[in-house]
């Protein structure tokens, strides 16, 4: 059976404009890590919190595959997991943890992005972490913090430890498991992801060359962030989340219904 005969229909009507406006974005999060290759089979989540409400937040029905996902087929819940759409769907159980114990603690985390991609993982995995060892890196080392594998992520009474080694950090290296983002927006917590994700490649290959590597200085990494904002125009991820789109619909139309 196809995924649109599984799938609600549009909500567009039944929801206000900052809601679609929210969900058009978060579907178009989902597309775009199905289109970098960080999906893993429908195991991983994204989130993002419902405008004016304090512990409901959108994430993906779980069974679709990561290019399936549209704006109407994501899922409202509550901070106890319960459903507020009709939907064929359930929720993933580990990305319910996760997301609602983020969401509660950062009211700034407007977006929670988590993946399980195959060079966070391996990074995750090595006892230094990331290492300053590009560009892209110096802007995840500014704000990055390290969770312990405690297993898959299902008992309320990790929270307070995720929470905790978040801090107020956007980056959070979730180790032998995978990387997490958070953003006040879709599009902020997807260009954290992209910087977080390209850093473990490169680090992966530069380690993989063999030859001695060149770390960078402490003292530049204490300026990454204003060196981003001189770098964006002030405008962050704002840039290129336009961008961005403008691609999902050349090449994965359909994000947007």
């Amino acid at each position: 059976m196809p995924a649109s005969a599984l799938c609600n229909p549009s909500r567009r009507d039944e929801v206000d404009a900052d809601e679609w406006q929210l969900r058009v974005d978060l579907a178009a999060a989902y597309r775009l890590v199905a289109m970098h290759g960080w999906d893993d089979l429908v195991y991983t989540h994204i989130s993002a919190r419902l405008p004016g409400t304090e512990d409901q937040f959108l994430i993906n029905p779980y069974g679709l595959m990561f290019e399936e996902i549209t704006a109407s087929s994501l899922v409202r819940v509550d901070g106890h997991g319960r459903k507020l759409d009709q939907t064929p769907f359930d929720i993933n159980p580990a990305g319910f943890v996760i997301h609602s114990a983020v969401h509660a603690a950062r009211h700034d985390a407007a977006c929670v992005l988590h993946l399980h991609s195959l060079n966070g993982i391996a990074v995750s995995a090595q006892r230094g972490g990331l290492q300053p060892l590009s560009q892209h890196s110096i802007f995840v080392l500014a704000s990055l913090g390290y969770h312990d594998y405690e297993g898959v992520a299902l008992r309320d009474d990790e929270k307070p430890r995720l929470v905790r080694d978040l801090g107020d950090k956007r980056f959070l290296m979730l180790r032998n498991h995978g990387l997490l983002t958070v953003g006040t927006s879709v599009a902020e917590a997807f260009q954290a992801m992209y910087l977080f994700e390209t850093s473990c490649t490169i680090q992966v290959r530069a380690q993989a060359g063999g030859g001695e590597l060149i770390p960078i200085a402490p003292a530049v990494i204490a300026t990454a962030q204003q060196q981003a904002a001189a770098a964006t125009l002030g405008r962050g991820a704002d840039l290129v989340w336009p961008g961005l789109l403008r691609r999902l619909d050349r090449h994965h139309p359909g994000y947007d219904t």
